[in-house]
This record gives C-alpha cells, structure tokens and sequence, in this order.
C-alpha cells in the first residue's frame, strides 16, 4: 500500500498546487523504490549467510532486519545458559537501586544494544497494535495494558519486547517450529486431563 501513496496522491492534487507538490511526489516515489531495494538486500544476505533468521521469522512482527540484528549481536546463542538471560543482555530488565528495606521499581537497565532493544519494542508495538494477531505475546501485553496505570502500554510493549527475545533465543537453540498459542494450548490440555 505504502509503495502506492505517492502514485494516488498526485490523482488528487488540484492543478494550482501541482508545480509544487509533485517533485515531493517523485522524491517520495524514489525513497519507496530505494527501502524496497535494501529491504530485498535484507532479504538476500539472509537467505545466504544467515539461514538461523528464518527460524526467527517465523514469529509474527520480526521482519529480515530484526531477526538479522538480533542473530548478529547475540553472535552464539549457546553463550547464554538460559533464554530469560537474553531479557537482561539486551536491558530489557528493570534496573535495581536497593537500599535497605527499599526496592523500588526502576525502568529498564538500557544495557545491551540500542538498535536491537529498539527494533524488538517496535516488534511488540505491531504484536500489540490492530495488525497483530492472537498470540501468548499479544495476551500477555495487552493483560499488563489492561491494568490502566499511567504508562501501563508502554510497559505492555516492553514486557513483550523482553519475552519476545526470549523466545526468539529459544527458537534459534531448539529450531522450533513456533506456536503462537502454545500456553493457551497447554492450559486448554491440562485442563481437559
């Protein structure tokens, strides 16, 4: 739809404002061509040398770069014990300042990579907003949402963010075929037994 935008918009601007809105029109046209271009780039270096990024692709809202990203920083995914470690490497944590009998509750660390902690919040942003569709993910944020604190959806989308990192760390070492419903699924079975 969005490669489109500029093709439309110029049926609907009146002739007087023509002269000056269609170079904006034709630079709009070649950004669209240009994003298409490195987004089919993406797409090849990870088909090529990065096979592991299909597995994580798999999940809903993580596209070639995110899964890229994520496979490129974390470099081996054997080098974390467990997946919930990868939460805490990319900041995605709250940050602790313990002081006696006090424990606040701080915003996350921001340790780790910025580029990845803001392409996976991104990634959860999409889980959460109209296009997601159901998932564990997506019940999880929108639960936290539902609390109607002051910035209940922002922590909604980091909570997922760092589940969402989890999960692809998990999918990358098991090579997992991904559920979108696998804790709904399992509560569902367990119950019927």
């Amino acid at each position: 739809m969005a490669r489109f935008v500029h093709k439309r918009a110029s049926e609907h601007i009146p002739e007087a404002l023509r002269p000056a809105l269609e170079p904006i029109l034709e630079q709009i046209g070649s950004l669209t061509e240009r994003i298409r271009e490195y987004n089919r780039k993406l797409e090849a270096i990870c088909q090529e040398h990065y096979p592991e990024t299909e597995l994580l692709r798999q999940v809903e809202g993580i596209g070639p770069l995110t899964a890229l990203t994520f496979v490129l920083t974390l470099e081996d995914p054997y080098r974390f014990e467990k997946s919930r470690s990868v939460g805490a490497y990319l900041g995605l944590v709250p940050a602790t300042d313990r002081s006696g009998e006090r424990d606040p509750q701080k915003r996350i660390s921001k340790e780790g990579d910025q580029m990845l902690r803001r392409l996976l919040v991104g990634s959860a942003h999409y889980i959460l907003g109209p296009f997601g569709s159901d998932s564990d993910l997506r019940r999880h944020g929108q639960k936290i949402a539902s609390r109607g604190a002051k910035n209940s959806k922002k922590r909604a989308a980091v909570a997922v963010a760092r589940k969402l990192s989890v999960l692809l760390h998990r999918l990358w070492v098991t090579g997992e075929l991904y559920d979108p419903l696998y804790n709904a699924n399992r509560r569902q079975g367990q119950e019927a037994a």
